[in-house]
C-alpha cells in the first residue's frame, strides 16, 4: 500500500542504491582512466603555500635610567616641500659626515670612478691646452701670475689625490678572482706601468722657478698622463647608448688640439724673426692667438694664399708644416671615416640586405603588392627594433648572459602563461632561450582555420583579432600584448590540434612564437613538469570540447561510451536467482553464460 512502512523503506533503499551505483562508475571512470594514462594524477590542485608570517617587531628599549617614559628626546626632524607633499630628509651636512669611501672601487661598473675621471681629465686637458700657450704667447704676466699658479696647483693636487686614494683602491682580476685585498690591490698598482707614469708626472720641477723663474716649460711632465684619457674614453663609451657622438666630438678635439699647438709653434716663430720683420711672420697686429690660429688652419690644411718664406728658417718651418700637415689631416680623415662606418654600419647592413631582396623579388617578377608589404616589413622591423634579426646579436653571447637578457625581456609575459604556471622554473630559462619574435603586418594571418597547430603565440607588441562566424570574418575577440593563444596545441597528441578560428593582426604586431619541437627538446630534462602540462593540456582541451545544451551549458565530454542499463526486468531476475540460489534455470543459464566468457 501506499504510504505503508514498507513501501517507504523501499524508495529509501533504492534512492540510496542508485547514489552507490552511481558514485561506483565515477569511481570505475577515473581508474579507467588512470590505467590508460599513467601520468594523470588526482584532481586536486596542490595546495598553495602559506604565506610567511611576518617577522615580530623588536621590543622597544627601555628608556635610561633618571628619565621617564613619555619623555622623548627630541630630534631635529627636517621637511623638504615639494609639489605640496612634505618629505622627510637628512641635511646634507649629515649625509657627508656619514658617507664612507669604499674600501674597493670597481673600475668597471662604478659610476663614481667615472665621474673622478673626468676631473683628471679636465686637468689633464688643462697642461695640455695652457702650457704651449703660456710659453708661447705673452698671456702669462706678473700682474696675473698668482691666478695661474693656483690653478696649476688645484690640478697636482687632483693629480695627488688621484695617485694616493683612488689608484691603490681599483680592484682587478687574478687567475679567475676579483681581488678585493687593500694590500694586494696597493701593490700591484705600484707594480705597474701606470704608477711609474703618475709618479713622473708629479715631478717637483717647480723648484727651479726659484732659479729661472716661471717657466709653463717646467710643467711639461704634467702632459704625460695620458692612460687617464684613454681610460676614460674606454669608461664612457661602455656606458653611453650612442658612443659614436662622443667619438665624432674627441676626433674633433684632436684636430682642433693639433691646429692649437700649429699655432703656438706659428707666433714663437714669429716672435724669433721678429714681429712684422717680414711678410711671412705675424705683423703683431689684431688678436694674436686667432690670427696665428688662423694661419695654422691654412697651412695644415693645405689651403694656399699664404707668403712665400724669405729666410732659410722660415723655409724649413713651412716644409715642416705642410709636411705634418698633410700627415696628420689623413689620419683625421681615416678616424672620422671609420667613426662614421662604424656609426652606420646597421644601416650599412639593412640597406645590403634589403637591395639583395628587391634584386631576388625583381628577377623573379614578383608581384608589386607583394614586393611593398616585404619592403614595409623591413622597414617597420628596422625602426622598431633596430635590427633584423634578435638571435643574431644572442648567438654572440655566453649562455649565461644570453638567459639574463632574455629573462629581462620575455620572463614577464611567459610567467603570466596560465599553461605554465606551476612547472619547474629553470625548465622556463631553457624555454625563453628558445623564443622567436616575429613581426606581422597588417592583415597577415597568423594562423588559419583548419591548419594543424605546432606554435604557441605571445603577443609583445600590437593586437590581434580572432575571427569566426559563417564567412570568417566576424571578429570574436581582440587579444592585447600579453595575451596567448594556440597554447594548447603544443600538448596535443595525434600529429597536433587543428585550429578553430582564424588569427589576424589587426595592425603591426610583434609576436613571441615557441614551436613544439623545441618544448619537447625541453621536457625531456624536466618529466614532473611533463606530467603537469600534459594534466592542464586535458583539462583545457576537455572544457574546449564539451558540447553545449539547449541553455548553453557545455555538458562533459564524452571520451568512452557508457555501457547501456541493465533491464529492469532482467535486474529483478537476477535477484531473485541471488535469492533461490544456484539450484533455479536463471541461476544455471547464468552460469553458461560465464563459461563462454570464460572460453571466449
Amino acid at each position: 500500500r501506499i504510504g505503508s512502512a514498507t513501501s517507504l523503506s523501499s524508495a529509501f533503499v533504492n534512492t540510496r542504491l542508485q547514489e552507490l551505483v552511481k558514485l561506483f562508475k565515477e569511481r570505475t571512470e577515473k581508474v579507467k582512466e588512470k590505467l590508460t594514462d599513467p601520468d594523470v594524477s588526482s584532481d586536486e590542485e596542490s595546495p598553495t603555500a602559506s604565506p610567511a608570517k611576518p617577522a615580530p617587531a623588536p621590543a622597544p628599549a627601555p628608556p635610561p635610567a633618571g628619565q621617564p617614559e613619555g619623555d622623548k628626546p627630541e630630534e631635529d626632524e627636517h621637511y623638504c616641500e615639494m609639489l605640496c607633499c612634505k618629505f622627510k630628509y637628512r641635511p646634507w651636512l649629515d649625509r657627508l659626515k656619514t658617507y664612507k669611501f669604499p674600501s674597493s672601487i670597481d673600475p668597471l661598473t662604478s659610476l663614481m670612478y667615472v665621474l673622478w675621471l673626468f676631473f683628471v681629465v679636465m686637468a689633464w686637458n688643462w697642461n695640455c691646452w695652457l702650457i704651449p700657450v703660456r710659453w708661447a704667447f705673452p698671456y702669462q704676466t706678473p700682474s696675473n701670475i698668482y691666478y695661474w699658479l693656483l690653478t696649476d696647483y688645484t690640478c697636482d693636487l687632483i693629480y695627488l689625490l688621484d695617485l694616493l686614494v683612488f689608484q691603490p683602491r681599483l680592484q682587478f682580476v687574478k687567475g679567475g678572482d676579483i681581488i678585493c685585498d687593500k694590500q694586494a690591490m696597493k701593490e700591484n698598482y705600484m707594480r705597474s706601468e701606470r704608477f711609474k707614469m703618475d709618479v713622473v708626472c708629479l715631478l717637483p720641477l717647480d723648484i727651479f722657478y726659484l732659479e729661472f723663474g716661471v717657466n709653463p716649460l717646467l710643467r711639461f711632465p704634467r702632459c704625460l698622463k695620458y692612460l687617464a684619457f684613454f681610460e676614460f674614453n674606454d669608461r664612457l663609451e661602455s656606458i653611453m647608448s650612442k658612443a659614436y657622438i662622443y667619438r665624432v666630438i674627441r676626433t674633433t678635439a684632436y684636430l682642433l688640439y693639433s691646429l692649437h699647438l700649429n699655432s703656438c709653434l706659428y707666433y714663437w716663430a714669429s716672435d724669433y724673426e721678429g714681429l712684422g720683420s717680414t711678410t711671412w711672420v705675424y705683423d703683431g697686429e689684431g688678436n694674436s692667438y686667432i690670427r696665428c690660429y688662423y694661419w695654422a688652419v691654412k697651412t695644415l690644411i693645405t689651403i694656399g694664399g699664404l707668403p712665400d718664406p724669405k729666410t732659410l728658417f722660415e723655409i724649413m718651418f713651412q716644409l715642416l708644416n705642410y709636411f705634418m700637415g698633410v700627415f696628420a689631416f689623413s689620419i683625421m680623415i681615416g678616424q672620422m671615416r671609420d667613426v662614421v662606418g662604424a656609426a652606420t654600419a646597421g644601416q650599412t647592413y639593412y640597406r645590403s640586405c634589403m637591395d639583395s631582396t628587391i634584386k631576388y623579388m625583381n628577377s623573379y617578377r614578383i608581384p608589386k603588392p607583394v614586393q611593398n608589404r616585404v619592403k614595409t616589413w623591413y622597414e617597420y622591423t628596422w625602426q622598431s627594433q633596430g635590427m633584423l634579426d634578435e638571435l643574431e646579436l644572442l648567438v654572440q653571447l655566453p649562455d649565461k648572459m644570453r638567459l639574463d637578457i632574455c629573462i629581462d625581456v620575455n620572463y614577464n609575459i611567459v610567467s603570466k602563461v596560465a599553461l605554465f604556471q606551476g612547472c619547474d622554473r629553470q625548465m622556463i630559462f631553457d624555454m625563453l632561450k628558445r623564443l622567436r619574435s616575429v613581426v606581422y603586418l597588417p592583415n597577415d594571418y597568423v594562423c588559419k582555420k583548419g591548419e594543424i597547430g605546432r606554435e604557441m603565440y605571445i603577443i609583445k607588441a600590437g593586437h590581434v583579432q580572432v575571427l569566426g562566424g559563417p564567412e570568417g570574418k566576424t571578429v570574436l575577440v581582440t587579444l592585447k600584448p600579453g595575451s596567448v593563444f594556440g597554447e594548447i596545441s603544443l600538448l596535443a597528441g595525434g600529429g597536433g590540434n587543428r585550429r578553430t578560428a582564424n588569427v589576424v593582426a589587426h595592425g603591426f604586431a610583434n609576436l613571441f612564437i615557441l614551436d613544439k619541437k623545441d618544448l619537447n627538446e625541453i621536457l625531456v630534462h624536466y618529466p614532473e613538469s611533463q606530467k603537469l602540462l600534459r594534466k592542464k593540456a586535458r583539462k583545457m582541451l576537455k572544457n574546449s570540447n564539451k558540447p553545449k545544451d539547449e541553455k548553453g551549458v557545455r555538458a562533459d565530454p564524452v571520451i568512452i561510451a557508457p555501457k547501456p542499463d541493465t533491464p529492469k526486468l532482467f535486474q529483478a531476475a537476477l535477484a531473485a536467482t541471488g535469492k533461490l540460489g544456484a539450484k533455479g534455470p536463471l541461476a544455471q543459464w547464468r552460469w553458461k553464460m560465464q563459461q563462454m566468457k570464460e572460453m571466449e
